[in-house]
């Protein structure tokens, strides 16, 4: 693909680059996500596609861009048989705006025509009109939660099913999914990330000669955008025709017996999920031959089909990094490369030790989340050493291993982000009742509104079929459903805390509530306190991962400025609500209970925790607490706070005491 943009000044746009051709040749790969830091041309490159993609023929007036070789038989606007006239036009690239309202993606129902005129009139969103082009959606990460089943259902299915206020319709909608994405801001559902045929990662170059590059050519197109344009017409002419002749050329590339073997060794070696991995890496390889000119799949093919196709699937939770290692991957495609009927150098007998190696060996440094220990942990040796509260700071430990936990959620009901955690009033979820709308109406309680406009059909003149209907008899289905919250962990890491074994726990309890958070689509802050003083180890981000880096990298020791933790995290939430006031906060103390740090320590903790009760800030302490004997501070803690005290173990889903203990609050 041939932009203005100099690929060579952000790190892995060559890969991107060629996902994208691929793609272009062979729609069937499954679209591509690319993650990367913000200011790397994501979206120019996404964007510079659709000059590239070939015209397409469509039926002409068809509102669901209908092919006339093979019209869609339940098109709406049909039916095409025998077709009419066509007409060409460019491949549309479609923007899904992060915020945009179930309506605006699948369609819905002409509410106006239908009650004024008595007709179902549908109609078309996103989905139809990004048939046969490009689906395009930045920061992906962070479209809803209604919004992603949609597109899993439409791009599962081929086509997009609506069923909403009494109309029925099914088109096509077959597109090319691109989604960007800065893994800064959260990362993205693992059934949505899986149905990405590739990903890819790019970041800025360091080399200053490449960033003058930049500049220089954006400055060019800013001072003659059509002549910079015209610039680059021949070679982008030249791209396109090659597209052409690969898609020619895609029905005869034969992928043999050896090619397909090398990919499912290479998809099993890595253990990846299910079978699409198979499949994806089978259609980017021949996409890749066909793209080259040739016919014949290569293990050249297979290898840079695994670089882009099986990384975002090898992860086991959001807090894995995505990658492949190259050293295994050449390994096991050469054990297996007897058996490619593809490649001239090979021996004509296959490898007879090929099938059994199964990838390599058992599974070595990889895997999955517990890293490369081989052994106990360090700090195994040290465990029921208890530390001084004023000793110095103690190196990082690991956390423990992550568990499921309870469900913390704040009391009332809220308006905030769609999410998982707590009640709220949302655009989606149960219907409760109807209000009128305060704004443009986006949800119509068609009962409610007919009944408001019942009464007056006849002071209006009605004489025909449909309703009179007025803007003030329209009604908004009010409904319930779930909202993420601000999560904010205030986390105790003095001297009290630094036993090797007791910091592990700690840290694994706090990874858990991260976990949880991932799940429930929560944003997440961390801020600790040690020493003298207070830290924010992570201002509010939706980026968890970025969170359990920070934790992980947690040092110990010091005394216990309790005071200074809390009105950190006060001052942290005072902030946080400028910038978002209708999302909730849910502190999550982690400590023992212990002040020891400063003036009159426990006075001065009373008084901060007082300000989040007078507040009504919904919180949670974790009782870090252990040992024979307990004294109880952090249940007093969390009176102050106006909250409830949990210990590690009632912390856990399936805690016998944390059962124990809802029942007795429920009697009580």
């Amino acid at each position: 693909m041939s932009t203005p943009f100099p690929f060579t000044a952000v790190v892995g746009q060559d890969d991107l680059r060629l996902a994208l051709l691929l793609n272009a040749v062979s729609p069937a790969v499954g679209g591509v996500l690319v993650r990367g830091e913000k200011g790397t041309a994501k979206s120019t490159a996404v964007r510079a596609l659709s000059a590239l993609l070939p015209a397409v023929d469509v039926v002409a007036g068809c509102r669901f861009s209908c092919d006339p070789a093979a019209p869609d038989p339940a098109c709406p606007d049909g039916p095409h048989n025998p077709p009419g006239a066509f007409e060409s036009r460019p491949a549309r690239m479609v923007e899904l705006p992060v915020g945009a309202s179930e309506d605006r993606l699948v369609g819905a129902l002409d509410i106006e025509r239908a009650l004024a005129e008595g007709v179902k009139a549908f109609e078309p969103g996103l989905l139809a009109d990004a048939h046969r082009g490009i689906l395009y959606v930045d920061e992906v990460n962070l479209l809803h939660d209604h919004l992603v089943d949609l597109l899993l259902d439409a791009a599962a299915m081929g086509a997009s099913y609506v069923e909403r206020e009494g109309v029925s319709v099914r088109h096509a909608a077959r597109f090319l999914l691109v989604g960007t994405m800065n893994p800064e801001e959260g990362e993205l559902r693992p059934q949505l990330l899986d149905r990405f045929g590739l990903t890819v990662e790019v970041a800025a170059s360091r080399e200053p000669d490449q960033r003058v590059e930049v500049v220089r050519r954006r400055l060019a197109y800013d001072d003659d955008p059509a002549g910079f344009t015209a610039r680059w017409a021949d070679e982008e002419a030249a791209v396109r025709q090659q597209i052409v002749a690969a898609r020619e050329l895609l029905p005869s590339v034969r992928l043999g017996d050896g090619a397909l073997r090398q990919i499912a060794a290479t998809c099993a070696a890595f253990e990846v999920d299910g079978m699409r991995a198979d499949i994806v890496m089978a259609r980017t390889a021949t996409a890749l031959a066909a793209w080259a000119g040739r016919t014949v799949v290569l293990a050249e093919d297979v290898r840079q089909a695994a670089l882009l196709a099986l990384p975002h699937r090898r992860r086991r939770n959001p807090f894995d990094a995505p990658g492949l290692d190259e050293d295994r991957l050449d390994q096991t495609l050469e054990e297996f490369s007897g058996d490619d009927e593809s490649d001239d150098e090979s021996d004509d007998d296959p490898d007879p030790d090929g099938p059994g190696g199964g990838g390599g060996g058992p599974a070595p440094e990889d895997g999955g989340s517990q890293g490369g220990d081989g052994g106990a942990r360090p700090e195994a040796a040290e465990d029921g050493e208890p530390q001084a509260a004023g000793a110095g700071e103690q190196s990082p430990v690991r956390a423990a291993e992550p568990f499921r936990t309870k469900v913390l959620s704040v009391p009332g009901i809220g308006e905030g982000a769609a999410g998982r955690r707590s009640r709220a009033r949302t655009e989606h979820g149960r219907t409760t009742g109807a209000r009128r709308p305060r704004g443009a109406l986006t949800k119509l309680h068609l009962a409610a509104t007919v009944q408001a406009a019942a009464p007056h059909q006849r002071a209006r003149g009605r004489s025909g079929p449909g309703l009179v209907i007025r803007r003030d008899d329209l009604r908004q289905a009010a409904r319930e459903g779930r909202e993420g919250n601000l999560v904010l962990f205030v986390v105790d890491a003095s001297g009290s805390m630094a036993a090797r074994q007791r910091m592990s726990a700690v840290k694994g309890a706090v990874l858990s509530l991260l976990l949880d958070a991932y799940q429930r689509r929560d944003k997440v802050g961390l801020v600790t306190f040690r020493g003298s003083s207070a830290d924010v180890a992570l201002p509010p981000t939706s980026s968890v991962d970025a969170a359990a880096a920070r934790l992980e990298s947690l040092p110990t020791g010091g005394r216990t400025p309790l005071a200074a933790g809390l009105l950190k995290a006060h001052d942290v939430l005072r902030v946080e609500r400028l910038r978002d006031p209708a999302r909730r906060a849910l502190v999550v103390v982690v400590t023992d209970g212990r002040a020891t740090g400063g003036p009159e320590p426990v006075a001065l903790a009373g008084r901060a925790a007082r300000l989040f009760a007078a507040e009504g800030v919904a919180s949670v302490v974790v009782d870090c607490e252990s040992g024979q004997v307990r004294l109880g501070l952090a249940g007093q803690l969390a009176g102050e706070l106006g909250g409830t005290a949990v210990t590690l173990d009632e912390l856990r889903a399936d805690s016998i005491a944390g059962l124990v203990k809802d029942v007795q609050r429920r009697a009580a």
